[in-house]
């Protein structure tokens, strides 16, 4: 039976999840998704089941700003955006959930950049 890359890169990301969970030790996750033309990012508190703070290439704040919003440039803008949102809600270390794709290209882009802003993972 073929599976499909959605169906690979879910379960990955719920194998990674779970693990990152044991060791989580009540910090929020950051929890990534990107897709062919934009990435999106949460900051969410497993323990209460919310959503502290949300950050995208397609915010009011980075429409004008990205040429695109599939691109590293767009990961850089959206990590320093989900830096400054957790700060304003005094979250300072989390985790870091890469929902299944490789620590590589805009992901990576998005992580260097919420480090730069001030989070710690």
């Amino acid at each position: 039976m073929a599976t499909s890359h959605r169906e690979l890169r879910l379960k990955r990301a719920y194998r990674t999840r779970a693990s990152l969970r044991k060791k989580a030790d009540g910090r929020p996750r950051l929890s990534v998704f990107r897709s062919s033309k934009h990435i999106y990012v949460q900051l969410i508190d497993d323990a209460q089941g919310v959503t502290l703070a949300t950050a995208s290439s397609v915010d009011k704040e980075l429409k004008g700003k990205l040429k695109t919003g599939a691109d590293a440039t767009a990961a850089v803008e959206v990590g320093k955006l989900i830096a400054q949102r957790a700060k304003e809600k005094g979250v300072e270390t989390v985790y870091f959930d890469r929902g299944g794709y490789l620590y590589h290209g805009r992901v990576r882009a998005l992580a260097d950049a919420a480090r730069e802003g001030g989070l710690q993972f």
